[in-house]
């Protein structure tokens, strides 16, 4: 038998505004500001006091199941604009140093094994990319835009020709938490 509602509820913290337009919500705090379209999406959205409330009424599995997808996307976008996203990745090679650099929207990785031509890894959105020593680190407020471009780094690394349990170079992911480091 279908439930009669699936409803979840997001609180808003101090300091953090939220708008809601139709199915379109804007999320504004004070490291800036995430719009995102949930038009697609068979729910209602509804702003009441200091909660947000995503609901369907006599919903089918895949609404239920939109119900929780749509108020994790609202409470990472919240999350975002308080504190942020930071993704950590570590360079590792057992000959070849491999040399990473920033380049406008991408990174440039080169002498991977000792390639001479360089791997390029497309930084997504408004993630900021820094290399320090043998870390890579990706901030953002979007937690799409900071793992997608943590995702390329790790992609443009791996290994395709030779066996990937003996040449275990490559850029890897080995930390992510919210909070952005200066």
């Amino acid at each position: 038998m279908r439930a009669l509602e699936t409803v979840k509820t997001i609180e808003i913290p101090e300091g953090v505004d939220v708008k809601v337009e139709g199915r379109i919500v804007t999320v504004t705090g004070e490291k800036g500001t995430l719009t995102r379209d949930f038009s697609h999406t068979p729910v209602a959205i509804m702003l009441e006091g200091t909660t947000v409330k995503v609901g369907a009424k006599w919903p089918r599995k895949r609404e239920a199941s939109f119900v929780g997808t749509v108020s994790s996307h609202i409470q990472n976008m919240i999350t975002g604009v308080t504190k942020g996203f930071t993704y950590k990745l570590k360079i590792v090679f057992s000959h070849f140093p491999i040399s990473v650099k920033v380049d406008g929207k991408k990174i440039v990785i080169e002498n991977f094994t000792g390639e001479r031509n360089p791997r390029i890894a497309k930084i997504m959105g408004e993630a900021k990319v820094t290399v320090k020593g043998e870390d890579v680190i990706v901030q953002g407020i979007n937690i799409e835009d900071v793992s997608q471009t943590a995702a390329n780094i790790e992609q443009a690394t791996k290994i395709k020709v030779k066996d990937p349990r003996v040449f275990l170079d490559g850029i890897y992911v080995y930390e992510r938490h919210e909070g952005m480091e200066e």
